[in-house]
């Protein structure tokens, strides 16, 4: 008699617990799926100029969105954009120049990016100058020895544009992949000076020298974040690229040196 009367109870448990196996879920645990408030992860591909700014605003996001995972690839914005285009997955991309974008929306993979900084170049040079570099026409020096970034790259486009503008010839001894590469050529003290960005000389922390040229007025680069239309995170990317485009992620640009538009 009692196993009788206890049976119905006991059923009752059953059909909840298979309830809560077909849901894939068990009370106050959410399923991490994107967008669901439980543990997420957000991918972003970005220019190497953005390591310090998009660290900290990674830092935030994270800390708004609990839970949520922020993983950069920092690198050269021609290698990335040739990465999201062979399939490499992503959700956000925000990179150094428009042109290195259209290669990504012209593949249909982004669309309506938006321009959320601008740099300009700089000589940079060791602390203690020992070429005595002072403008754009002393790196033709003979004995100079200059490092630039590719020319298929931003950075090196920009460099080029510069050069042009201010009729320098230059014979780099190096050709590196992003900014950061060809300014740590400079701090290793193994070139006499470089181009490379504004903010990147400010993010040596005082490790090199930046010198101003007028001609870098005419080779600005704007830089175009989107949310990719692919994203496997479709709600983060948008909501990262909101940050960088809202007061704050304007404020942590301007700090590190960049121009808003």
């Amino acid at each position: 008699m009692v196993l009788t009367r206890l049976f119905p109870a006991v059923a009752a448990v059953l059909v909840a617990v298979s309830c809560l196996t077909a849901c894939g879920s068990s009370p106050g645990t959410a399923a991490p799926a994107s967008g669901s408030g439980g543990p997420a992860s957000l991918t972003v591909f970005a220019a190497a100029s953005l390591t310090e700014t998009f660290t900290e605003l990674g830092r935030r996001f994270e800390s708004a969105h609990s839970g949520t995972e922020v993983t950069f690839s920092f690198g050269s914005s021609a290698t990335l954009a040739q990465q999201i285009t062979q399939g490499a997955p992503a959700d956000v991309f925000a990179a150094a120049s428009p042109a290195t974008m259209k290669t990504v929306t012209d593949a249909g993979l982004a669309s309506a990016p938006a321009v959320f900084a601008r740099n300009t170049l700089q000589i940079a040079v060791p602390e203690d100058n020992p070429a005595k570099i002072e403008s754009l026409g002393d790196l033709a020096g003979p004995q100079v020895k200059v490092a630039l970034c590719a020319e298929q790259v931003p950075c090196g486009a920009a460099a080029v544009k510069a050069l042009d503008a201010a009729g320098v010839e230059v014979t780099p001894v190096t050709l590196e992949q992003d900014a950061k590469a060809t300014l740590t050529k400079v701090r290793l003290g193994e070139v006499d000076a470089a181009l490379v960005y504004r903010t990147d000389v400010i993010a040596s922390g005082g490790k090199v020298r930046g010198i101003d040229f007028p001609e870098a007025n005419q080779a600005v680069n704007d830089y175009p974040i989107a949310a990719l239309t692919e994203a496997p995170a479709a709600d983060l990317a948008r909501q990262f690229v909101d940050l960088v485009l809202s007061r704050e992620g304007r404020d942590v640009l301007t700090t590190a040196g960049f121009q808003v538009p």
